[in-house]
């Protein structure tokens, strides 16, 4: 089975070429089911399988968007009393875009709209809610580049991608509120809760892995 210097086989690059630009990379995630144990799926791994959660639907967009032409960048959001969300980013002429795998509806796709990451991951605050309804994003981090982790082929490897959720535990986050914003926040609306909710997994794990036994790198 023969490969390329990324260590993807020939069907498994020609798959991720087809998909040709962020939103058809959206639309594959979309079409993809969710799931909610707790793994750290290699992009090879999810396309073998074909469900992800947030975390793995990340990866698997950063190395689609990095087949078509684009650098491999993920952002990590941080909430309270929730789990944090993880999106592969792209820029195009100046503007930030995201894609994402997610159990919430508000929490996907972003069109390259945005001027700064800062405003991209505001736009992920009315629809970033836990199950009492309450909103809880908090902080975005700087973005990462995952051609940091090619040494341990992070594409393709049949390991969990530990490794990369522990690197994004320990960078820095950037706050969304000022201090005290919080404490004046109402809860999510019915209506909105239910849309958000629509054909959500049936646990409330919608986010990235939870922590796992800390390794270094």
């Amino acid at each position: 089975m023969k490969t390329d210097h990324s260590g993807f086989t020939p069907a498994e690059r020609r798959k991720l070429r087809s998909l040709k630009n962020p939103y058809r990379i959206q639309q594959f995630l979309d079409a993809m089911p969710y799931h909610l144990a707790d793994t750290a799926w290699s992009p090879r791994i999810v396309l073998q399988q074909d469900t992800s959660h947030c975390f793995e639907g990340a990866m698997l967009a950063a190395a689609a968007l990095r087949v078509n032409g684009y650098p491999p960048l993920i952002l990590d959001l941080e909430a309270v009393h929730d789990t944090d969300h993880v999106i592969a980013i792209y820029r195009q002429q100046g503007h930030w875009g995201a894609i994402a795998k997610s159990n919430y509806t508000g929490c996907r796709y972003r069109e390259p709209v945005y001027r700064t990451l800062r405003e991209l991951a505001m736009s992920y605050f009315d629809t970033y809610f836990n199950l009492r309804r309450e909103r809880s994003l908090r902080t975005f981090s700087r973005p990462v580049n995952l051609s940091r982790f090619d040494s341990l082929h992070w594409m393709v490897t049949g390991e969990p991608l530990w490794f990369v959720a522990e690197y994004l535990f320990d960078i820095r986050h950037f706050p969304l509120l000022r201090p005290g914003l919080s404490r004046r926040l109402h809860r999510i609306d019915d209506r909105s809760f239910r849309a958000g909710c629509l054909d959500r997994a049936e646990k409330s794990h919608h986010h990235a892995p939870k922590r796992p036994p800390r390794r270094t790198v």
